[in-house]
């Protein structure tokens, strides 16, 4: 394998994750917005939109919680992959249901896989500010691919 990192199952890795310095990838450092929770076919991220992640509208852009769901949805898929496999996400649908201010505060945004094959996997999520308010929801479809 090119890459060390895939000699172990995506729960693995993604607890590697978690457990580094930065506690995120590079985007999500950029971003604010951590991954928080992993389980079989499950991942949750946190997050706190600031001015920062503005449009001219004066909300926050929506490519930002297409970010932090595409994100969850697709490490909800990679608790399911096993050693030297990997995946990218090839389709992603948001549904924007109200906007985000600096007023929305902490937002989650849980993904559960909903179907995993040899090289195909479906997900879906929803994003929530702290009283449950649905702020998106979305899906995904991931290519499931070997890393060598």
């Amino acid at each position: 394998m090119a890459d060390e990192r895939y000699s172990v199952d995506g729960m693995a890795r993604l607890r590697q994750l978690m457990d580094s310095p930065a506690g995120a990838a590079p985007m999500g450092v950029l971003l604010d917005m951590r991954l928080c929770e992993i389980g079989e076919g499950m991942a949750t991220f946190q997050g706190t939109p600031g001015t920062e992640h503005f449009n001219p509208q004066n909300t926050v852009h929506g490519g930002w919680a297409a970010t932090i769901l595409d994100s969850a949805l697709g490490c909800a898929v990679e608790t399911v992959l096993g050693p030297g496999r990997s995946y990218g996400t090839i389709e992603l649908k948001v549904n924007y249901v109200r906007p985000m201010t600096t007023q929305t505060g902490l937002v989650t945004c849980r993904a559960e896989v909903v179907h995993a094959g040899r090289r195909m996997a479906t997900s879906e999520g929803r994003l929530v500010d702290a009283g449950g308010k649905l702020y998106a929801h979305g899906s995904c479809t991931c290519m499931i691919y070997d890393v060598t």
